[in-house]
């Protein structure tokens, strides 16, 4: 909930951001230094020289572009125990992913500092109440159909290790100090346990049902699929759409390339004239988020150090041409020059599109998606 002045407190939210948009070169020369004074403090850091590191030519040469399948043998000893090979302090949690390969799941350590970063999901949310004036939307609650914060365990040397979802885990640490309550909240979701049954996803809708069903539900954040699973099973076992229940002014989304073209149609048919908003997130972290109306995401230039690999080599992000793409290589506190996999498309700046995994047949499938939803390339 919201103390104090709400306008100040987005004022303190926004204005980094909208700072780092309007000198994204000078924002990413004063990330990288923060940066490198936590890689100074890792194993694998001081191996590469962090504390040396005094460009962005520097770091470059002395930080080898890595892929996750690079870094998984250090994360497994993280795992067992080697916190500071790659840590620069103890996970508070370990998120779990999917692979983009061999289907292997992935497992990223989330820290306190990495936890901080992550409070930036809300600001797609804090700009559209900033741009309407429409601070009664706080008064109200947030869906929460995050993924549970606990799934299971795993054994790492003579650790066991629990690990969860990194929306479930986010949410559980800092959902009391974002400006909106949470329902259900994140305890009465891990309750049910961390099943990925059609079962066990049926619990958790209708838990979410009972708990909202007399809220003024203003926001709806998390996973696009989810959101429109949960419309249907409301529809299927309630009899009810998500418009016969709330006035929803906003949803916050992310997870798949589309939100707002070929996924906004079946949004606002079953939750009404909402407002969409996308969400640039992975288990790694919160890459960006919309701005404004026009559909796509804006970089977190103050919070993470943002490359591309494209046909003319490594560039930085902001320093891509409007119509080109690059597969994105992203620092945060816990990965430097993370390869995560994702080909990225620059627009008219600042704005950026993820299109899809970094795949040779990706702009295919694109242009495809973009002329089946009549988008035809528009923001």
């Amino acid at each position: 909930m919201i103390a104090g002045d709400p306008k100040e407190m987005l004022t303190a939210q926004l204005q980094p951001w909208h700072d780092a948009i309007a000198d994204p070169a000078g924002a990413q020369k004063q990330v990288l230094p923060r940066l490198l004074a936590d890689y100074a403090r890792t194993t694998y850091g001081t191996e590469h020289g962090a504390a040396k590191v005094a460009s962005t030519e520097d770091y470059r040469h002395a930080f080898p572009v890595a892929t996750f399948d690079d870094f998984k043998p250090l994360i497994k000893r993280v795992m067992a125990g080697e916190v500071d090979l790659l840590l620069a302090e103890e996970p508070i949690g370990w998120a779990i992913t999917r692979g983009t390969t061999s289907g292997e799941s992935k497992f990223i350590p989330m820290t306190p500092t990495d936890l901080r970063l992550r409070v930036s999901a809300g600001r797609a949310m804090m700009n559209f109440v900033a741009d309407t004036g429409r601070y009664d939307l706080f008064a109200g609650v947030n869906l929460n159909l995050n993924f549970p914060s606990v799934v299971g365990t795993i054994k790492v040397g003579d650790r066991e290790v629990d690990y969860g979802y990194s929306s479930g885990i986010y949410t559980k640490h800092v959902s009391t100090f974002t400006p909106i309550r949470s329902r259900p909240t994140q305890d009465d979701i891990d309750a049910l346990g961390g099943g990925k049954t059609m079962r066990d996803w049926e619990a958790r809708f209708e838990l979410a049902y009972q708990k909202c069903k007399d809220e003024n539900v203003t926001l709806v954040g998390g996973v696009a699929p989810t959101a429109l699973r949960f419309a249907r099973y409301l529809r299927r076992n309630h009899g009810l759409y998500p418009k016969d229940l709330w006035r929803t002014q906003i949803m916050t989304l992310g997870s798949v390339p589309g939100i707002n073209t070929r996924y906004q149609p079946a949004l606002t048919a079953l939750y009404g004239p909402v407002v969409i908003r996308e969400i640039y997130g992975t288990t790694e972290g919160i890459f960006g988020q919309q701005r404004d109306e026009r559909r796509a995401w804006v970089p977190n230039y103050d919070l993470f150090f943002f490359e591309v690999a494209t046909r003319s080599g490594v560039k930085m992000l902001h320093e891509m041409r409007p119509g080109e793409t690059g597969s994105l290589i992203v620092s945060t506190p816990v990965l430097p020059r993370y390869q995560i996999g994702d080909l990225i498309l620059a627009l008219r700046p600042p704005y950026f599109r993820c299109i899809g995994r970094d795949h040779w047949w990706t702009p295919l499938l694109y242009a495809w998606h973009e002329f089946m939803s009549f988008n035809l390339g528009r923001l």
